[in-house]
């Protein structure tokens, strides 16, 4: 109360003085409210990000930096909560047009948790869809005699963690020589690009599981309908970073990536789901005057 007192003394003696009161709003500068208006500068800060947020991001990184050798090292990758989680899944599966992946979930805190749980989910839904389509396919058959191919699930396995890891791993070596040729192009880590694609292939685990319905119109209707969906997600997220390169550079990369997409599709559709016609050994039915007779069936 003692500074009350003193302010009030103050103000008794010189009434001209000038006071501040704490509810005046804080006037901005002319120059900082202008640059604030530019046209179109929001929209490529929230697409590419801007230099506070990247100094932020540094300093973040900085505090989180361990030996490789350390158990905190890897722990960082795996540092997300179950809603980081599922609002990254969310992103991937309902996208937002002009919204960037990478800068609206992933940047803050990329992560292998997700991605790498989703591919074995994958491997798994896609291998016992497999098995349960060809199942259904043949059900009713005298001949056929179901035998379930565990060779599907390292085939799987192999197929999608290679996808996962090799294609991301050649797309950030390809953005990082654009980069050091083109100034303007922005170039992801690593470990963000897996993350896009980890989260992209969620989609196809509930897609394998209606494919065991043994319609063929069915089964490419869910497909074309999953690449709509995963394919827009890498699009939004790449087509940012390649716009200033060359054109022809630009398009053939970004049909580069959803033309392997769409292969990963359709290729673990043909072989897992759609597989052809098994020839059945042929029964052999004894005839009654002595002889034998073999039947041939497919």
């Amino acid at each position: 109360f003692a500074e009350f007192d003193d302010a009030a003394n103050l103000l008794a003696a010189n009434p001209d003085a000038t006071t501040i009161s704490i509810d005046e709003p804080v006037e901005i500068p002319k120059n900082q409210h202008s640059r604030l208006q530019e046209p179109g500068r929001e929209e490529d800060d929230e697409l590419l990000g801007t230099d506070d947020s990247d100094k932020t991001e540094l300093l973040a990184g900085q505090k989180k930096s361990a030996p490789f050798w350390t158990f905190e090292y890897y722990q960082t990758f795996f540092d997300v909560d179950t809603y980081q989680v599922l609002d990254r899944i969310k992103g991937s599966v309902f996208p937002v047009p002009g919204k960037n992946f990478v800068r609206l979930y992933i940047r803050s805190n990329p992560d292998l948790y997700g991605p790498f749980w989703i591919c074995a989910t994958l491997v798994f839904t896609i291998a016992v869809s497999g098995n349960l389509s060809n199942f259904f396919i043949h059900l009713g058959k005298p001949t056929y005699h179901y035998v379930p191919e565990f060779r599907k699930v390292s085939i799987a396995a192999t197929t999608i963690y290679a996808y996962a890891w090799l294609v991301p791993l050649a797309l950030w070596g390809f953005l990082v020589w654009r980069n050091s040729k083109v100034m303007n192009i922005v170039s992801y880590s690593f470990l963000e690009i897996v993350c896009v694609y980890g989260y992209s292939l969620f989609i196809y685990i509930p897609t394998a599981i209606l494919w065991i319905i043994p319609q063929k119109v069915v089964r490419w209707v869910l497909v074309v309908f999953s690449l709509c969906l995963s394919g827009s997600v890498l699009v939004m997220t790449f087509w940012p970073a390649v716009r200033d390169d060359n054109r022809r550079i630009a398009l053939a990369t970004v049909g580069t990536i959803l033309l392997l997409h769409a292969l990963l599709a359709v290729g673990c559709l043909a072989y897992f789901f759609d597989a052809p016609e098994l020839d059945f050994p042929a029964p052999i039915i004894p005839a009654h005057n002595g002889t034998t007779v073999t039947t041939k069936s497919r």
